[in-house]
């Protein structure tokens, strides 16, 4: 009679899900349409309802789900504020001629041949310098997503490659918060988690890297030559003037988050060198921009506001090569964010749903009872971050939640806490940019412009990493005891 219980409490806590996953599906074919976000913030609304109804019929308080729902909402609060200095950060810095200026430079420095993996290494390095996936993609990645359609790389690729670099550095770096809380989900040391992660991080960025490089070389549409590239180069100097003056900006933010300085500042300050870096050398762009109908400080106002806010109004630049730059700055600001948010609200209402009526648990619970050996341990380790950032669509409960729920099974069977700090970094880190309704997933999709579906396949480094403790754990390499030497 209890298993029959424990069965229909599973298939009860499921269905959300299941009716989640079904429209979602039957939504695929629009995904990428300018509603896809419209109705996919439909969509987890809906689910959320499902789970709420459910969970009043369990016996849950439709207070505390209501409570839940709020608090899980409010613990977004930080990243939404990111976004929207995201949004005016990525304006100012193509006004400013930051992200230009890093094409421009790229297009010297990058073999056409090795721009997949190259891309990867930059990400990496940035993203290890500031410990945040986020702000690297915001800045050195947009940069990237550009050069690549330079160079006639389909934006998918570049986006996988950039993605795949930004969270290894994610991953690995002592300033990233989820490096800092899987250690302490798990009853280890910051410094001895990292150690321990690099036994699978390596190999799964060396088999990127050769992924990248392999699919660089088959990708044999390009047909860029110096004179092309030169062309653009000329058609970038022609509306924008490039000196290397303009990297002072994105060094200072480097810096202070390498520093530690909170995240918001930084990009705070980021927007403000753009802006500086458009009035000292982009005026002329910035009266351009006015079409002559403005004097010439409104125009520059204008411009500034535009950039920071809403799309900026489009120059009429003729297409060079495969650029239109008027595109280029085309930029979405601040605005561009708000679906997004709303995006990340809907999935939060969903995520506090499913925990208040206590499918979450119910979930992981039925996923633990599967563990038996070591290696089916880690597995559900796995799954159980997988369904976590599908469910309550945020990373750090797919650290969090999994974490509590392992930790004291893991100590019972002999495991060191590595073993687990480790695997919640490979199945709850790098896979949240996978979930397109995740908070990652959204950011980057909306941050690159490339949809999760379309970038989801070459994003290797992501996919890699819980292969690569899947494999560790079935072979038994590297499974650290307790009181046991590595």
């Amino acid at each position: 009679m209890e298993q029959t219980n424990k069965t229909v409490q599973l298939l009860l806590a499921l269905t959300p899900l299941v009716v989640l996953i079904i429209l979602l599906g039957l939504n695929l074919e629009i995904e990428f349409e300018n509603d896809a976000f419209s109705v996919n913030q439909v969509i987890l609304l809906f689910s959320a309802l499902i789970a709420a109804l459910l969970g009043l019929a369990n016996g849950a308080k439709a207070r505390f789900i209501l409570d839940k729902v709020v608090l899980n909402i409010k613990d977004t609060k930080k990243a939404i504020f990111i976004l929207l200095l995201i949004g005016a950060l990525t304006g100012t810095w193509f006004l400013g001629g930051i992200v230009p200026a890093m094409v421009y430079y790229g297009l010297d420095f990058i073999n056409i041949d090795f721009f997949l993996p190259t891309a990867v290494i930059i990400s990496a390095l940035v993203s290890l310098s500031t410990g945040s996936s986020w702000t690297t993609t915001a800045t050195v990645g947009a940069a990237l997503m550009i050069l690549g359609n330079t160079l006639e790389f389909s934006a998918p690729m570049t986006a996988g490659a950039v993605i795949s670099g930004a969270y290894f550095g994610d991953k690995l770096s002592p300033l990233s918060d989820t490096t800092n809380l899987a250690p302490a989900m798990s009853g280890t040391d910051l410094y001895t988690h990292i150690r321990y992660m690099l036994y699978t991080t390596i190999p799964s960025l060396l088999i990127t890297l050769v992924l990248f490089t392999i699919l660089g070389w088959n990708t044999t549409t390009n047909t860029m030559d110096a004179g092309t590239i030169e062309s653009v180069q000329s058609a970038l100097q022609e509306y924008f003037v490039i000196t290397p003056w303009l990297f002072i900006v994105p060094i200072i933010v480097i810096t202070l988050i390498a520093f530690k300085i909170d995240a918001l500042m930084a990009i705070a300050a980021g927007i403000l060198g753009g802006l500086i870096m458009a009035l000292l050398f982009q005026f002329e762009l910035m009266e351009t921009m006015g079409n002559g109908s403005f004097p010439v400080f409104e125009a520059a106002s204008r411009s500034i506001y535009g950039t920071m806010n809403v799309p900026i109004p489009n120059v009429a630049i003729t297409e060079i090569s495969n650029i239109e730059l008027a595109e280029l700055l085309g930029t979405s600001g601040m605005k561009g964010m708000l679906g997004t948010i709303l995006l990340i609200l809907s999935a939060m209402t969903f995520g506090g749903a499913m925990d208040a009526a206590g499918f979450l648990t119910i979930i992981t619970k039925a996923i633990v009872s599967l563990a038996r050996g070591t290696a089916s341990l880690i597995t559900s380790t796995l799954v159980a971050c997988g369904v976590l950032n599908v469910t309550a669509s945020d990373q750090y409960l797919a650290i969090v939640v999994p974490g509590r729920m392992f930790k004291d099974v893991y100590r019972e069977r002999g495991l060191a806490p590595e073993n687990l700090s480790r695997t919640l970094e490979d199945g709850g880190t790098v896979t949240s940019v996978l979930v397109p309704w995740n908070t990652c997933g959204v950011y980057q999709s909306e941050t690159l412009n490339v949809a999760t579906g379309e970038y989801f396949m070459y994003a290797f480094f992501n996919l890699i990493s819980p292969l690569m403790t899947l494999v560790y754990a079935w072979f038994g390499i590297r499974i650290k005891r307790l009181n046991a030497k590595n």
